[in-house]
């Protein structure tokens, strides 16, 4: 079987990845710093011969040199997320997400890779007000974060242009699901949320609740990512997908549907109260995903809505948190 380089393979989307390729027999190199990632994420892998990790840093060329050799795809998660990270520290996201890209890019030129997937961002979309978000149609960006996968998306065009390296980027809307960290600073919402309510403490809602999100179950960007990888339609290739469900859920519905869900398994968390508070630079109003472009070019069908996405994340995390 084909070999696949998965970088970031030690976080919360890599390793979803890196456990699915393994099922289905294609042998997985996994390259992290574990800056962000997690080696637990990992231990089940082990001892498969067809699974190889390489301690490294994509900020450091030789690391990517080693880790494309004899690979047929990359598939590249490796970044570092979160806009108000990015706006705390804007040197080390750039570093990481456009030095660190342009060295990925540049090793699977020289290795010779077939295809070179990558995780793009919704944060490209910045301060553009139509909905749902159309492919071709951007604003600017509203953060270093937004700038620095706004640059991979033009590094990629340049480099299939070039270089003939196939490359396509997958728009992430909001992804969540198992293995999602909910501690930390930069947590994203659904870990953050639903572990707070298993604490029984009142999770912050930045600003009224009435923003919207195009929240995306991890089977999802699974589906997507295989699609992107082994498609053969050369009308696919070279080009940008959004990476959603197509439909969008305010704040306030979220925290709803996980009060729902939760009190299955503790009666009590219905009574814990959510707070608001200001909100976030940085943040765009509402976001919603058009699927159009990957469902005619790429065959893409979610699997998951989001209450169905839910309700898988949440018992996977009352079962791994309690």
């Amino acid at each position: 079987m084909s070999k696949i380089l998965i970088t970031g393979g030690a976080g919360f989307i890599g390793s979803n990845l890196t456990e699915h390729f393994l099922k289905k027999g294609f042998q997985v190199v996994v390259l992290d710093n574990f800056e962000t990632g997690h080696r637990h994420n990992l231990d089940q892998h082990v001892d498969n011969p067809n699974f190889l990790l390489i301690e490294g840093d994509i900020r450091n060329i030789a690391d990517c040199e080693l880790a494309v050799k004899d690979v047929n795809y990359v598939l590249h998660q490796a970044a570092l997320g979160s806009v108000p990270r990015s706006i705390k520290d804007p040197q080390t996201t750039n570093e990481v997400n456009v030095t660190g890209f342009l060295n990925m890019l540049v090793a699977a030129r020289d290795a010779k890779v077939k295809r070179f997937v990558y995780a793009a961002s919704s944060s490209t979309y910045g301060d553009s007000e139509n909905l749902p978000k159309v492919e071709d149609i951007i604003g600017k960006p509203l953060s270093p974060y937004a700038i620095t996968k706004y640059v991979n998306e033009l590094y990629a065009d340049i480099f299939s242009k070039t270089y003939g390296l196939e490359t396509i980027g997958l728009r992430y809307f909001n992804v969540f699901g198992r293995r999602q960290d909910p501690n930390g600073a930069y947590a994203a919402v659904v870990p953050l949320f639903v572990k707070k309510f298993m604490n029984h403490e009142g999770p912050v809602i930045n600003g009224t609740g009435d923003f919207s999100r195009d929240f995306t179950y991890i089977d999802n960007v699974i589906q997507m990512n295989e699609l992107a990888m082994l498609t053969e339609n050369s009308d696919a290739i070279n080009t940008v997908y959004n990476t959603a469900v197509g439909d969008r859920t305010t704040l306030n519905e979220l925290v709803g549907y996980l009060k729902e869900y939760l009190t299955e398994f503790d009666s009590s968390i219905a009574q814990v109260d959510v707070f608001y508070g200001p909100n976030r630079q940085g943040d765009i109003p509402h976001s919603l995903a058009s699927i159009e472009k990957a469902k005619n070019l790429l065959g893409y069908e979610p699997t998951h809505t989001i209450d169905k996405g839910l309700k898988a994340a949440i018992q996977w995390y009352w079962e791994n948190l309690k």
